[in-house]
């Protein structure tokens, strides 16, 4: 288990806010980059993170090679650390982070931040900047202010709720987000409905759909508002077809009906401008609903500090080491974008982790960084620039393959994922099928980059025959 804190240093090499997988594998992965004293700095009462109330199976398989259920997953994580002087800061919350100067060059990450407001402090001695500053309170401790060189952001992501879609009718008991539900039932012990509506696919509701049928309830149907489902292949084949509960595809919630507790819904069918289709209408008699409609990176520490965020991901923009635009500031995670797979979770915070270990030590990562242009058919990547010609400074193994997260705009079949140099196609990878639901990745040897000469790179879907998408790498 983690050492709890005794006594609050002057200054900590690492300090990491966020105690869910992506802060544990930011720890192990600093620890063994060199840094010893790292802080982890959770607001729950265990560290864990949402594994915790995640008491299914189907984590592990990448990063430990073995199928785990959620806290299964979580104690791996907390097992690594054992032999280290982690420390661990619980029922604490971050208020703040101030904002610190960025360095030159920095313009690919979304612009120069604003006017320093710690320009008077004196730097640190290897990391040329002023000590980050974290602003936070707890019972224990009270208020306090801790100082580190480094700063990872771990902080993970929240669901959007019922205000976030602005669902017609009533205000009445019985509205949860799947995330709710699944601690409610999972961890509390408590039964949350009898009849139950999902609005949207996502993994947790789809998860959800499943749990609550082994629970006794019954699921009427899952609406999905996209002609598409939003969550993993998998999951609907595991939590939907298997129990037979149906998948509305292309319709939504119009109306939810109860004064004390819900009573019953309206689902219409949508058009392909997503809007209702008069005439349609379906009441289903439930009472309970749950929503399952997205989820966002948990940003607001980012935001007050001034770090460039990216519209599409809603996290920071980050460099391949994952550091932001705020020199010695990193983000990894479902802070940075949102995973599918807590595996890759783990397998991005090790970058972070080990990127804010060597900027302790004064080995900023250095190179020419240019930025990633999204071509046709993809929504998002991550990271938003890379240094394709980085010095060895301890932040990158020269060696090691870049790896590229993105999503695309819409399911398709037979494709290819191009890599653009100007207009100098670089590589295609081709793919059988593709889904926004589904975060595909793609690793980037540093051969393939060295030498770009656009300024920029453009990462597109195109068309392949059927014989050449079939040659997945």
């Amino acid at each position: 288990m983690l050492k709890t804190v005794k006594q609050l240093r002057d200054c900590y090499d690492v300090l990491i806010i966020g105690g869910g997988p992506a802060g544990l594998a930011a720890a192990r992965a600093a620890w063994d980059g060199g840094a010893r004293q790292v802080l982890i700095i959770e607001r729950d009462s265990a560290p864990g993170g949402i594994l915790n109330q995640c008491i299914h199976n189907g984590f592990g398989l990448h990063y430990f090679h073995e199928e785990l259920t959620g806290p299964e997953y979580a104690g791996r994580c907390l097992d690594e650390l054992a032999d280290t002087e982690v420390e661990l800061l619980l029922n604490t919350m971050v208020l703040s982070l101030d904002e610190l100067p960025q360095e030159p060059g920095r313009e690919a990450l979304g612009g120069l931040l604003p006017e320093p407001v710690l320009a008077t402090l004196n730097p640190d001695p290897l990391t040329g900047h002023p000590a980050h500053r974290v602003f936070a309170a707890s019972p224990e401790w009270g208020s306090i202010c801790l100082k580190s060189r480094a700063v990872i952001l771990a902080m993970g992501c929240r669901e959007r709720s019922r205000g976030a879609i602005r669902i017609p009718g009533t205000r009445p008991a019985g509205v949860l987000t799947a995330g709710a539900a699944q601690r409610y039932v999972n961890l509390e012990g408590w039964q949350i409905g009898r009849r139950v509506v999902i609005l949207g696919s996502g993994d947790i509701g789809l998860i959800m759909a499943r749990r609550l049928t082994l629970e006794g309830a019954k699921v009427l149907a899952c609406v999905e508002l996209m002609p598409y489902s939003s969550g993993l292949r998998r999951n609907l084949v595991q939590c939907l077809d298997d129990f037979g509960i149906p998948l509305l595809l292309s319709h939504t919630v119009t109306e939810i009906r109860g004064r004390r507790r819900v009573t019953g819904v309206t689902v219409c069918q949508v058009d392909t401008s997503r809007q209702p289709v008069a005439g349609t209408e379906q009441d289903f008699d439930c009472d309970t609903l749950l929503l399952s409609v997205g989820l966002l990176p948990e940003n607001e520490l980012t935001r007050a500090a001034h770090i460039p965020l990216d519209p599409r991901t809603r996290g920071a923009y980050v460099y391949e080491n994952m550091e932001t635009a705020s020199a010695g500031v990193f983000a990894c995670g479902n802070v940075a974008h949102v995973h599918d797979l807590v595996d890759y979770v783990s397998e991005e915070s090790q970058r972070a982790g080990q990127a804010a270990a060597a900027y302790a030590r004064g080995q900023g990562i250095s190179g020419r960084a240019i930025p990633i242009q999204h071509g046709t058919g993809i929504g998002y990547t991550v990271p938003q620039s890379i240094h394709v010609d980085a010095a060895g400074t301890g932040q990158r193994d020269p060696a090691a393959a870049i790896n590229l997260f993105f999503r695309v705009t819409r399911p398709q079949e037979h494709v290819s994922i191009a890599l653009y140099d100007g207009d100098s196609c670089l590589k295609r990878w081709p793919r059988l099928r593709v889904a926004p639901g589904e975060m595909e990745r793609l690793q980037l040897p540093p051969a393939l980059l060295h030498g770009c000469g656009s300024g920029s790179l453009t990462l597109a879907l195109e068309h392949a025959a059927p014989e050449e998408a079939g040659k997945n790498d």
